[in-house]
């Protein structure tokens, strides 16, 4: 009888916890929004602000994907087969990466509607592969050795306003975005006028930069893997943070379980990228995997630089002396230690990546960060002219009550879209505060980053001027030759569609047109964090709109572009390798399919206004991670995943 009551209390309890469970579940399921992450990607890929910035996308994480409880891992591998994966390392997979993630920040925060009384926020997993990608490694190290040539070039580049005009003149007529862009680089930049512009022409320009390649075999380079350039993004590149973790995650997955049957999982990816050529390489720690990524040591450092050189520059408080100095900038208000300005979007979601970065700065150099909007510093950022100081001006509220914040550094993760100055263009009558927001902050002596020479050099149309004969050089002359020889090893086919279009750049749009080549190009307007671009029928129907075609004496097609196409480039379309991938999102396995990646070289620069170049280094990776059968590829706007290399 004992025993049959014991028996009976067990299976009671046992019910009890059931149905508390199932309310909980239910409950928790009512209260958050469903499917934080829609996958479906500034390229074949793209991060401005998944941007996984250069940009950080306001459609990212925008809660429209499963409608699975995010914390519930019980069924998240139910139904799903992996081959050669069985289901329990499958189970333990993604219970470790659960787990991993909330330990260790490896987070998204989902967008809810706040009310004024309430601050609260929820987050959820990021979306990430479960696994890491095989990648050869010579291609790798090849992507990290470009980062620091692509520093300078960029920043070359802002310093050449006539390269610059003589580059958008085409497309500033018919993109109001990049024209405003380049109308303020010049009023600022290129006057000889008003002695505010003088601040930002002194002021340090600090570059932290990601460009993006994509794996592509061509039969000129005998069916071999090569990294060819998707993009070069110059502000707001994003998920540097993210992916550190990424890697960390993966490391720990590949080290702890590649002996409980995942190893044969990673050779046959591995097979599927290297067939039998592998490089036969370790890594860092002796072995074959995953590298470490550095970039949050590496890109707080920069920041650090440029920190400390505007305090040593305006003697006042750096991060390696707490204390404020008298000095030239001491104002009559109280002063507290300079900041780190981070711009950011209203209702942010990226919101983890961005606080890591700003953790990993205090943590390493004591360095404060404030968070602002555009809208906000328009409010509360005030510029004086004389001495070019920018300051934060704070309420009588909170502890730093009635104190006056010197802007040391500008760090934009937002500005990089039309939609982030929803106020509009109108700055005459002071209606585009945000426009007006952005102007105040280039004319200070704070450090930006990026400036407007900078933001403007990471454009598609700068892009495929560079491709052309001769761009690059321009800016490697003499000594420096084999650094353009370098950097040109990246370039893939990019084609001008202005009025500047060349007889190759015609021919590009023809073999389109005619030769029902559709899925051999890519058509990319001037615009970051993904979602925009032109593929395969779209594509086609998109140059049909905008062409007028003729047919001459002897039968051959004639074409001519509309202006409104000198927006657009066409590059030519990569087909990295394909291997399997199980994606994750909200906590659960989206699905396992065939998938191909992109990788993104941080590269951090900081240099003087006259042209000194004072840091300049390879910062940290990522990689991103999509189904094949997807065309866009941001992770923040919804279309890719984190993920990291397996270097073999």
């Amino acid at each position: 009888r004992n025993t049959q009551r014991l028996m009976i209390r067990q299976a009671a309890s046992s019910l009890l916890i059931y149905i508390i469970c199932c309310c909980r579940y239910y409950y928790s399921s009512s209260l958050l929004p469903r499917g934080a992450l829609a996958f479906t990607t500034s390229s074949p890929l793209r991060t401005k602000n998944y941007h996984f910035p250069p940009s950080e996308s306001s459609s990212v994480l925008d809660g429209s994907s499963s409608d699975t409880n995010t914390m519930t891992t019980d069924s998240t591998t139910t139904g799903i087969t992996i081959p050669h994966l069985s289901p329990t390392t499958l189970a333990n997979l993604v219970d470790y990466t659960i787990s991993f993630s909330a330990a260790n920040g490896l987070q998204v925060q989902q967008k809810s509607e706040r009310s004024a009384t309430s601050t609260s926020s929820s987050y959820i997993t990021a979306p990430i592969s479960l696994l890491p990608q095989a990648y050869p490694h010579g291609q790798f190290q090849h992507g990290l050795a470009l980062s620091t040539p692509f520093n300078l070039l960029v920043d070359r580049i802002s310093r050449n306003g006539k390269f610059l005009q003589e580059t958008l003149k085409g497309v500033r007529d018919v993109d109001e975005f990049t024209g405003m862009l380049l109308t303020l680089y010049e009023a600022i930049y290129l006057s000889d006028g008003h002695s505010s512009e003088q601040h930002a022409k002194g002021a340090d320009r600090l570059g932290i930069l990601r460009s993006d390649y994509m794996l592509h075999c061509s039969q000129a380079a005998n069916n071999e893997y090569s990294i060819k350039q998707v993009e070069l993004n110059t502000i707001a590149s994003s998920f540097a943070g993210l992916a550190s973790s990424v890697a960390k995650l993966h490391g720990f997955l590949t080290r702890r379980l590649g002996e409980e049957g995942l190893q044969e999982f990673l050779d046959v990816n591995e097979r599927a990228v290297m067939g039998d050529s592998s490089d036969g390489i370790v890594d860092g720690d002796g072995e074959r995997g995953v590298p470490q990524s550095l970039a949050m040591i590496r890109l707080p450092a920069a920041m650090a630089v440029a920190y400390d050189r505007y305090c040593a520059r305006f003697n006042i408080g750096s991060s390696s002396n707490n204390d404020n100095n008298n000095g030239e900038h001491k104002s009559d208000a109280a002063v507290i230690k300079p900041v780190i300005l981070f711009v950011v979007q209203p209702n942010e979601t990226n919101t983890v990546d961005q606080r890591l970065l700003e953790f990993a700065l205090w943590d390493n150099h004591e360095i404060p960060v404030v968070r602002m909007s555009l809208g906000e510093i328009h409010e509360r950022v005030t510029l004086d002219e004389a001495s070019g100081r920018l300051t934060i001006q704070n309420d009588d509220q909170g502890d730093n009550c009635g104190a006056v914040q010197e802007v040391a550094v500008v760090y934009f993760r937002a500005g990089y879209a039309p939609t982030d100055y929803p106020s509009g263009y109108n700055t005459a009558d002071g209606s585009g505060i945000e426009w007006l927001a952005r102007e105040r902050l280039e004319r200070g002596s704070a450090a930006k980053c990026p400036n407007l020479g900078y933001h403007l050099a990471g454009t598609k149309k700068v892009q495929q001027e560079l491709a052309r004969r001769g761009a690059v050089e321009q800016f490697f002359e003499g000594d420096e030759a084999d650094v353009a020889a370098q950097i040109r090893t990246a370039f893939a086919g990019l084609y001008s569609l202005g009025a500047d279009a060349n007889e190759e750049d015609m021919e590009a749009v023809k073999d389109v047109l005619f030769n029902d080549a559709k899925g051999q190009y890519v058509l990319k307007p001037q615009r970051e964090g993904g979602g925009y671009n032109y593929y395969g029928e779209n594509l086609a129907n998109k140059l049909k709109e905008n062409c007028t075609i003729t047919v001459d004496d002897d039968g051959n097609n004639d074409v001519t572009l509309s202006p409104d196409l000198s927006e657009f480039i066409l590059m030519e379309r990569l087909f990295p390798p394909q291997q399997r991938a199980i994606l994750l999102r909200n906590g659960q396995v989206e699905g396992t399919g065939m998938s191909i990646s992109e990788l993104g070289c941080f590269g951090a620069i900081v240099s003087s206004g006259d042209g000194e170049v004072v840091h300049n280094e390879y910062a940290g990776f990522l990689l991103r991670t999509k189904f094949s059968g997807v065309d866009e590829g941001g992770v923040a706007s919804g279309f890719a995943t984190l993920s990291s290399p397996y270097l073999c």
